[in-house]
């Protein structure tokens, strides 16, 4: 009776597209390889060689050091060069992060909300405010919508320090792209 209840609800979610093991999203920053990449385990190239990575794929980057970032792929986990990947929804040239000096705005402000459509708790700022580290305030992974009033922009990104996928946001968005969504960790206001 158990097995074939527990054949019934594998069954279930199977068609659900959710894992018998939760429904939690995947851990890290979406990115992808723009080249075959070693997997090594360390971050370094005197570490040993633990696999690869095919080009083009996507990764998990569940953190970064200067030059390297730990990945988690199907083919193993293991330290590529930072080289290698390429952070965003497609696959794109080493070092191609957001190009982050865009022109002063105002006069306005960008306010930044946990619930879709405008709701929950919110933060605002105006031109000049920059957010390196989201964890040290608070929000870090809890914005799902933002509202732009008057002439600011603002540049969101999923990691500290304007690591990986960012996205610049010149109007009020009532639900954040998946990319973001609840998944950002650093923020400026122009």
């Amino acid at each position: 009776m158990l097995k074939s209840l527990t054949l019934a609800l594998a069954c279930i979610f199977a068609l659900l597209g959710v894992s018998a093991a939760g429904a939690t999203p995947p851990l890290g920053s979406l990115a992808w390889t723009i080249r075959p990449a070693v997997l090594l385990d360390g971050p370094g190239s005197a570490y040993r060689h633990r696999g690869e990575v095919d080009g083009a794929v996507h990764v998990r980057v569940t953190r970064c050091q200067k030059l390297w970032c730990h990945v988690r792929a199907s083919s193993g986990s293991g330290w590529v060069s930072k080289g290698d990947l390429s952070f965003g929804t497609v696959p794109r040239g080493p070092f191609t992060g957001p190009r982050l000096g865009y022109p002063a705005g105002g006069p306005g402000t960008v306010c930044f909300f946990e619930g879709t459509n405008y709701t929950g708790r919110s933060v605002c700022a105006g031109p000049g405010h920059v957010v390196r580290d989201l964890k040290l305030s608070a929000f870090e992974n809890s914005f799902s919508s933002v509202s732009v009033d008057g002439n600011v922009s603002a540049t969101l990104c999923r990691d500290r320090f304007f690591q990986s996928y960012c996205q610049r946001i010149i109007k009020s968005q009532p639900r954040l792209t998946g990319s973001l969504n609840n998944a950002a960790s650093s923020l400026h206001v122009y």
